[in-house]
């Protein structure tokens, strides 16, 4: 089925709004896959606020253009899913998102992803989404930060236990 030009318009003004606003990219062939597979796709990504969108290689490319996932053009080529990381607390949400769905689905396959100016190809995009989200990162900074003090209380306890053997 042919588009028309209003059609393209609108697919390229919606992918370049989510584009303008997302943290992350991530590129996939999809090529393979039955409708019931794609469904549950988009189901998960509407879970973990990551847009997705089948659209024609021109169009994306278009889409991108004034974006920071313009560095993904050259890549953009065969059945392409475009999945976009939309919320501020879990930038490697599509990422993880399509690494998750490869591994059960071997038709489905990472061809690239972009964040913060670089592309990682292939199995590079693991990079992505090992990510922490905000909640991780969070409890992380928070284990460094307390590690310090900790350490400390021990050794003040330790050397108060050893002060009162010393007195025994």
């Amino acid at each position: 089925m042919a588009l028309r030009l209003e059609d393209k318009k609108e697919i390229v003004a919606a992918v370049n709004t989510a584009a303008s606003t997302a943290f992350s990219a991530v590129v996939a062939d999809y090529q393979g896959l039955n409708v019931t597979q794609l469904t549950e796709l988009r189901v998960q990504a509407r879970q973990n606020n990551v847009y997705i969108r089948i659209v024609r290689n021109t169009l994306a490319k278009r889409a991108f253009e004034g974006t920071q996932f313009d560095i993904l053009n050259d890549i953009l080529t065969g059945p392409t899913i475009i999945g976009l990381s939309t919320s501020e607390d879990d930038m490697g949400a599509a990422a993880r998102l399509f690494e998750d769905f490869a591994k059960t689905n071997k038709a489905f396959e990472l061809k690239a992803a972009a964040f913060d100016g670089k592309v990682y190809e292939g199995a590079e995009v693991s990079v992505i989404a090992n990510l922490p989200n905000q909640e991780k990162a969070l409890t992380m900074l928070a284990n460094v930060l307390q590690a310090p003090i900790s350490k400390l209380g021990r050794l003040l306890t330790a050397l108060k236990e050893k002060d009162e053997q010393e007195a025994a």
